[in-house]
């Protein structure tokens, strides 16, 4: 695995080691070991130069002197340098992820199902700049670039829900990308309007429901104007 340098700036002085990429990577998204992630024997303050960290100032910077725990905190808290095959494949993924989006739940003027193929060559012409972002929160605005080179449009459902009062702040994050309207009710419930593309409703509901345990009062209103 790629061999890559994790850094932080603490005060005036920055701090490096080097790591394996991919468990590095893990152990910022909560899992990983640090004693396979960790390539370094020392902490720099120049890996290049060779500089190595004093343990004084490790221990002011760390609260630590211990490498793994210091390592750890730099990994978590710092910055993990990518490697350029390693971004153009997470940018291979999201334009995958954004065109199956496509698929699914685009058409021409004419109701017309996309190929993969002119999809792509579209996301090309119009220079869309993907970001980090979930696929699913980009959709909107890589659909406003799209219409400026070919007809397009998304099938969409509108749904109202109503979310009971104690399921409403860990709900609320998944219906942000699709939320028209929103009301709290005086019971503390939480009445939301959404236009959802149609492609997308299973795997929303299943994140809502696995979160509400399916306690959710939802309608479709797709033919109800307001």
């Amino acid at each position: 695995m790629p061999t890559v340098t994790a850094k932080i700036r603490k005060g005036s002085k920055h701090y490096e080691i080097k790591v394996d990429l991919d468990e590095a990577l893990k152990i910022q998204q909560g899992s990983g070991d640090i004693t396979a992630a960790l390539e370094s024997t020392e902490v720099y303050y120049d890996i290049d130069k060779g500089t190595v960290a004093s343990q004084s100032d490790l221990k002011d910077a760390f609260k630590a002197t211990d490498l793994y725990e210091v390592a750890k905190q730099i990994i978590e808290k710092g910055e993990v340098q990518k490697t350029q095959e390693f971004r153009d494949e997470q940018q291979e993924q999201k334009v995958k992820q954004l065109v199956d989006l496509l698929l699914r739940n685009a058409s021409d003027q004419n109701g017309n199902p996309y190929t993969e193929d002119r999809l792509r060559r579209a996301i090309d012409e119009v220079h869309y700049n993907i970001d980090s972002r979930p696929a699913e929160q980009q959709l909107n605005d890589l659909l406003g670039k799209l219409k400026e080179v070919i007809p397009i449009k998304l099938e969409t459902k509108r749904i109202k829900l109503i979310i009971p009062a104690q399921f409403t702040g860990q709900a609320y994050g998944i219906l942000q990308d699709y939320k028209e309207k929103e009301e709290w009710l005086p019971n503390g419930d939480l009445q939301v309007i959404l236009n959802i593309p149609s492609g997308m409703q299973t795997d929303f509901y299943e994140k809502l429901n696995g979160i509400t345990h399916g306690a959710v009062q939802s309608e479709d209103i797709s033919d109800v104007e307001g």
